[in-house]
């Protein structure tokens, strides 16, 4: 690979600065999986530019340490953490119960917590673990998120990372993985497919109501789950893999831009629109399949906006 496909693909590609300098004091920023890694780097670059950022963690003494090093970092002290296990529907909703009794608007959304979970594992709600996390996690905070993102509109927006590794699998209806034999990695970029197309569906059920809806790819990013679930990946590429700054940086810049620059629905790379499919992949008819995985997820964790 040349060096510019190492750029392109590994590395960061440079950008005008002035492009994420908007400051946006006041504006109410949810960041899922912020303690570490490209959600504590986005919660971070939302701070420093002024925002009110809710940071959403698992565990309570990691998002304590997150989010004191955050407004250390920043000096902005409205930055807040809320405690919730995105691998729980049940936690989901008692989280947005709470919070919606704040009543107040949601601006951005960034459905950043993820999982790459090797072996299955069920959770005490009877789902394998990835598509808890990954797919029906994201689902549940989204939809119990849009009244208060309506509350932002026409501003209001729904920022979810997704991965490069979707472009090697379609859609599937088999999304806990049931009907052979479990694959972490496959499933993981089955989720991250999913992320993409409920994106799409997101972004056409809810044109009216002035909240733009994207899905992104971070790069390959030197974060700690990569480490984790990843390592002779992460070990291989050392000192090749984005940062977490850089990882976070089209995050960033999806939620700064005017919305009439964005495209609802769409998947951007480095601060650009990207394609969905790769030719050949045979991935892009999958795509109508998402009207019954839609209602099926509506189904399994009973929740509908």
């Amino acid at each position: 690979m040349g060096e510019h496909g190492d750029k392109q693909l590994l590395g960061f590609m440079k950008f005008k600065p002035e492009d994420t300098q908007t400051r946006i004091e006041g504006k109410n920023c949810i960041v899922t999986g912020a303690n570490s890694g490209i959600g504590f780097a986005t919660a971070e670059g939302l701070a420093s530019r002024g925002a009110n950022v809710y940071m959403v963690c698992r565990n309570k003494e990691r998002g304590e340490a997150a989010q004191s090093k955050i407004q250390s970092n920043t000096g902005n002290q409205n930055v807040h953490l809320e405690v919730c296990d995105l691998s729980s529907v049940s936690d989901i909703k008692s989280f947005a119960s709470q919070f919606s009794s704040k009543d107040v608007p949601v601006h951005i959304l960034v459905n950043n917590a993820g999982l790459l979970e090797h072996n299955r594992i069920t959770t005490s709600e009877g789902f394998e673990l990835n598509f808890s996390v990954n797919v029906l996690g994201t689902y549940a905070m989204t939809e119990l998120m849009l009244p208060l993102l309506e509350k932002a509109a026409p501003d209001a927006r729904v920022i979810t990372v997704s991965s490069g590794g979707m472009y090697t699998t379609p859609l599937t209806k088999d999304l806990q993985f049931s009907e052979e034999n479990f694959n972490g990695v496959q499933q993981y970029s089955r989720n991250k497919r999913v992320q993409v197309a409920l994106t799409e569906k997101w972004a056409e059920i809810n044109k009216n109501k002035g909240i733009g809806f994207y899905s992104m790819h971070p790069g390959w990013a030197e974060t700690p789950g990569v480490a984790t679930s990843l390592p002779s990946f992460s070990k291989a590429l050392s000192g090749k893999l984005r940062t977490n700054e850089e990882g976070a940086d089209t995050i960033i810049w999806l939620a700064l831009q005017p919305k009439e620059k964005l495209v609802s629905g769409s998947f951007y790379f480095d601060r650009a629109e990207a394609p969905k499919h790769l030719l050949f992949a045979a991935t892009s008819g999958s795509h109508a399949l998402i009207d019954p995985i839609f209602e099926s997820l509506k189904s399994l964790s009973s929740v509908s906006a």
